[in-house]
Formats: structure tokens, C-alpha cells, sequence
């Protein structure tokens, strides 16, 4: 009697029901995936066989077809580290911490553009394939919507073309050199 209560005791491993939601997780992490644009999964680091499944889930259209390919995703993805698709997923959704800095630092920064021109050879300097330009015109006519009472739509354009940026330095500081920033003192003190 005693050896059978000693065996009930050990760890045999998850439960089905414990398997079971794990699938679920990673077929959901699967959807969201498959959901996302071809650029934002290009900028995703994960196995090619895993991003050739999920551009096939996207070009189905037919339910069955469809419902095949997500099984076929989450089969490979239990094979996957779910971890940085998971942190990745969460930086796009704005839920991480670094991309609420990220966001603040962007928000500082589309204000700075706001408040001085001088700032746009800064953002020349740190950014790679920055459409100056675009980001001047951007500024010039979020001022006159600002002026006129218009809804700010041409603000809310600068700081998604802001967001688009990659920065050249390979940190992961979001804003380029912000060091720099700090010396212009383009970020206010209680961030420094």
C-alpha cells in the first residue's frame, strides 16, 4: 500500500490539458504571425522554413486550404524556440518595455523636429534611408494643420516615418546616439 502513494508522488511530466494549451499558444502565436505584413516578418529573426510557411498561410485565401497550413505552422513551430517570436510579437503590439521606450523616445524626438529644424541633420546623421524630405514636408504641414485646428493627421504621419527608421548604430538604441541628443539637449532632463 505504501509503494503505490510513493508513485503518485513523482513527476511524470505536463498533463495533456497543460500540452494541449501550449499548442494552442503557439498555434495563436502562429495566427499573429501570419498576420503581420511581409516587411514586419522579414525584420523577424526565425528559421526560413518557419517564415516560408507563414508567407504560404498568408497567399491562402480557401478555409481548408488555410486551416492545413496553420496546422503545418504550429507542427514547425513546436520545434521553435517560441521565445523571440513571442518578444518580437510583443514589441509590435507596443506591450514591451523596450518598445514603450522606444515609442517615448520617438514621441521626443518627432517633438524636437517640431520645435527646430536643426534637428533633421541629426536624424540624417543616425538614420540610413531617411527620406529628409518627406520628414520636412511632414513637419511643415503638421505646423499649418496645427495653426489652421485641422485634426493632426500629418503629425500622426511623422511619427509612424519616424518609427519606419531603422538607426545605423547596431545598439538598441532606438533614436541613434543619444548621447548626442543629450548634448543638444533634445531630451529633457528627467529621461537623462
Amino acid at each position: 500500500m505504501e509503494d503505490i502513494d510513493n508513485d503518485t508522488d513523482e513527476y511524470s511530466g505536463p498533463s495533456k490539458s497543460q500540452l494541449k494549451r501550449e499548442m494552442t499558444a503557439l498555434q495563436d502565436l502562429g495566427e499573429e504571425l501570419v498576420a503581420l505584413s511581409r516587411e514586419r516578418l522579414a525584420k523577424i529573426e526565425m528559421p526560413e522554413r518557419l517564415r516560408d510557411a507563414l508567407l504560404d498561410a498568408q497567399r491562402f485565401t480557401k478555409h481548408e486550404a488555410r486551416r492545413r497550413q496553420m496546422q503545418y505552422v504550429g507542427k514547425i513551430m513546436r520545434d521553435v524556440d517560441a521565445t523571440p517570436l513571442r518578444a518580437a510579437m510583443d514589441e509590435i503590439k507596443g506591450v514591451s518595455e523596450a518598445a514603450n521606450i522606444r515609442q517615448h523616445q520617438l514621441e521626443r524626438l518627432r517633438t524636437s523636429l517640431m520645435e527646430d529644424e536643426a534637428a533633421f541633420s541629426q536624424v540624417a546623421r543616425d538614420y540610413r534611408g531617411a527620406d529628409i524630405q518627406h520628414l520636412r514636408q511632414l513637419r511643415r504641414n503638421a505646423l499649418k494643420e496645427a495653426q489652421q485646428g485641422k485634426p493632426p493627421r500629418a503629425y500622426r504621419e511623422l511619427f509612424r516615418e519616424l518609427r519606419e527608421l531603422e538607426p545605423l548604430a547596431s545598439g538598441d538604441e532606438a533614436v541613434g546616439d543619444m548621447a548626442d541628443w543629450r548634448r543638444l539637449g533634445k531630451i529633457p532632463e528627467q529621461d537623462r
